[in-house]
C-alpha cells in the first residue's frame, strides 16, 4: 500500500471479493513521509486486518528522483510522461516489495498477493507490466517452501493493471472509496499539500476530470 489512488481501490476490491487483508507499506527513504501516513489511515479506515510498515533505505543506492537528490519532472504534458522511464521510477522497485510481500505472505501462508498496478495510464515503469508481474508470480512459486513443497500455490492479483485511471477512480467510487484518505504527489509541500504539477498529480487531475468527478484534494 503506498496510500495512492491504485493501492487504495486495489484493496477494495479485495476487501470486497472477501479476502482478508493484510497491508504492507513500505518506507524506503521517499522523499516525503505523506503517503506512509496515507496508506495507514487507509488500511485503518477500509478495515485491514493488519497493516505494517517496513523500513528500508533505497537512498543508499539513489538513481531515482524519489530517493536521491534528482528535481521531480514537473508540468510534463500527456505526450512526454508516455515516452520512456521518468526519473522518478526506483530502481527494481516493485521487485523490492513484492519479494517483501511474498516473505510475509509466506508467513501468514497467504495464497494471495495484491497489487495496484497500473500499465495504462502509468509513467513508463518497467515493473507495472503484465508480463513482469506474470514472471514474479513464476519465480515466486519456485522460490518459496510453500510453493515447492505444494502448501500454497500463490497468485499475484492486479485488478486494476488493465484500467485507465478514470476507470479506476470509478471502481473505486463503485466501491464506495473515499479518497479524500489518499495522497499522490510526488513532491508534496511541508504540510503534505499536493504540488498539483508532478506526473502522479497530473495523471490523478486527468483521471478525475475523465471520471466526471471531484476529487476531494484538489485546491479549491
Amino acid at each position: 500500500m503506498s496510500g495512492g489512488l491504485d493501492s487504495t481501490t486495489c484493496l477494495a476490491w479485495a476487501l470486497r471479493d472477501g479476502w482478508e487483508c493484510y497491508t504492507l507499506s513500505l518506507d524506503y527513504g521517499q522523499r516525503h513521509q505523506a503517503e506512509i501516513a496515507a496508506a495507514a489511515r487507509v488500511a485503518q479506515a477500509l478495515g485491514a486486518a493488519q497493516h505494517m510498515t517496513v523500513k528500508i533505505d533505497l537512498r543508499q543506492f539513489g538513481g531515482s528522483a524519489l530517493t536521491d537528490n534528482i528535481e521531480v519532472p514537473k508540468g510534463r504534458d500527456a505526450g512526454e510522461m508516455g515516452h520512456g522511464i521518468p526519473v522518478t521510477y526506483v530502481p527494481a522497485r516493485n521487485t523490492v516489495f513484492l519479494s517483501l510481500a511474498l516473505a510475509w505472505a509466506e508467513v501468514l501462508e497467504a495464497a494471495a498477493i495484491f497489487i495496484g498496478v497500473n500499465a495504462i495510464d502509468y509513467s513508463g515503469y518497467p515493473d507495472c507490466r503484465p508480463e513482469y508481474i506474470e514472471a514474479f508470480e513464476r519465480m515466486a512459486n519456485l522460490a518459496t517452501r510453500a510453493g515447492v513443497e505444494g502448501h500454497t500455490a500463490l497468485k499475484i492479483h492486479t485488478p486494476l493493471i488493465r484500467l485507465s485511471k478514470a476507470g479506476i477512480i470509478r471502481l473505486g467510487r463503485e466501491l464506495g472509496v473515499d479518497y479524500s484518505l489518499t495522497h499522490s504527489c510526488y513532491d508534496p509541500g511541508p504540510d503534505g499539500r499536493p504540488c498539483g504539477a508532478c506526473d502522479s498529480c497530473l495523471l490523478r487531475a486527468k483521471g478525475f476530470a475523465e471520471a466526471g468527478e471531484h476529487d476531494p484534494l484538489a485546491q479549491p
